[in-house]
């Protein structure tokens, strides 16, 4: 009986935030904005009416599939016949350049900022905050306003480098936690990581390939209802990810490059199960922002100091921005736009999910103030690309003409 008001609390959220949510794309507010703020509000750090423990299995669960989801969406609608192009220019150059750029910045500025902290902590607080957030994102992945070369970058860059990290940051929890086999038992990290960025594309794409060519048969044939085909989209995300961490492939990317492989040659079919897919994904990660407002805020609060504060809006800029600009050098962007893709690298769902993960692993005792400035960062990350996602969008656009 005593979660009936918690629940009652999420449903009215998403019912009355979604009354104003074509009014909503086109300003500064956002969704996780919005439930982060009623988060805080209705917490222990405002009215105190409810508290909840950000280290709960359920919450780290809902990311999982929130993720998951996501990513399989997002992938799906990038066009399968711009992919190779698309994948051997900017994402190469964010992901091979930029990212390792930004894990090895983020720890360079970490140690300077925390020098009494463990190297190993130091390490995983820069790799927990690499990976952008799709879901932050949304605005400016679907604003048509963008030019569908840097949207289709920004997606894919957000659906790979999160799983490209999380060998890395099982490493370093593996190392923090001595004496637990927090590699799933694959002995030798170098190993682990092969078999973790090898096997998930390959799973990912088969079941994104086959399941697909499955359901247009189906379709074809008359046998698949409605429903189940906009249901296809969360079973086939769901299964390339377990099928993948069967075989120590790595889930997430394996989600992704299933939505990539998705063959469905049927396009009303395709836009059925795209549009359950993103619905499905989009009422999770508000859930996930707020939990963010609800338990993750009040828990750093405590922990906040001025040195948490600066590192988290270096790694919003700074940290973020001018890796990303190294490792366009010579890519033909124009500087506006080496700009935008340096800003729009939200942090979000990702690091939220590495930080649970970390958290179930380790606990929170001794690690409280590496925990407080990944939540700081996704807070200041949520607040700060959501009021800019729109004007910038404008801007953009109003700069083609």
């Amino acid at each position: 009986m005593h979660d009936h008001p918690m629940i009652f609390i999420c449903a009215l959220l998403l019912f009355s935030y979604g009354i104003f949510s074509r009014l909503s794309e086109k300003s500064i507010v956002t969704g996780p904005m919005f439930f982060v703020s009623v988060g805080m509000l209705i917490g222990p750090i405002g009215l105190n009416l409810f508290e909840l423990h950000f280290d709960a299995e359920v919450i780290k669960i809902l990311s999982e599939i929130t993720l998951i989801i996501i990513l399989f969406v997002d992938a799906s609608l990038i066009r399968f016949t711009t992919i190779k192009q698309t994948l051997s220019g900017i994402p190469a150059r964010l992901l091979l350049v930029g990212l390792p750029l930004t894990m090895g910045v983020g720890s360079i500025v970490a140690w300077l900022f925390f020098p009494d902290l463990n190297i190993w902590l130091i390490i995983l607080i820069a790799l927990i905050l690499s990976p952008t957030d799709a879901a932050l994102g949304q605005a400016v992945i679907k604003s048509d306003k963008v030019p569908s070369r840097i949207r289709e970058s920004v997606s894919i860059e957000s659906g790979l480098n999160d799983g490209i990290v999380l060998p890395l940051i099982l490493l370093c929890i593996a190392v923090l936690d001595v004496g637990r086999g927090a590699m799933d038992g694959s002995g030798n990290w170098l190993e682990f990581m092969t078999l973790q960025l090898s096997l998930g594309p390959i799973i990912g794409g088969a079941v994104g390939w086959v399941g697909g060519k499955i359901v247009d048969k189906a379709v074809s044939k008359g046998w698949m209802d409605k429903i189940f085909q906009s249901l296809s989209a969360v079973s086939l995300a769901l299964m390339a990810y377990a099928f993948a961490e069967l075989f120590y492939g790595n889930g997430f990317i394996a989600a992704f490059f299933a939505g990539l492989f998705l063959r469905i040659d049927s396009t009303e079919v395709r836009e059925r199960l795209q549009s359950f897919g993103e619905a499905e994904g989009q009422m999770l990660s508000l859930f996930i922002f707020f939990v963010v407002g609800l338990a993750a805020i009040p828990f750093a609060v405590s922990h906040i100091t001025l040195s948490v504060v600066i590192y988290s809006i270096a790694s919003l800029t700074l940290i973020r921005m001018v890796p990303v600009a190294i490792s366009l050098i010579g890519s033909g962007v124009a500087p506006r736009m080496v700009f935008f893709i340096g800003w729009f690298g939200p942090r979000g769902i990702a690091s939220i999910l590495y930080l649970l993960i970390a958290i179930g692993t380790l606990g929170t005792k001794g690690y409280e103030t590496a925990y407080s400035v990944v939540i700081l960062t996704i807070v200041l990350s949520t607040f700060l690309h959501g009021a800019t996602a729109v004007p910038f969008c404008n801007i953009i656009a109003s700069q083609k003409q």
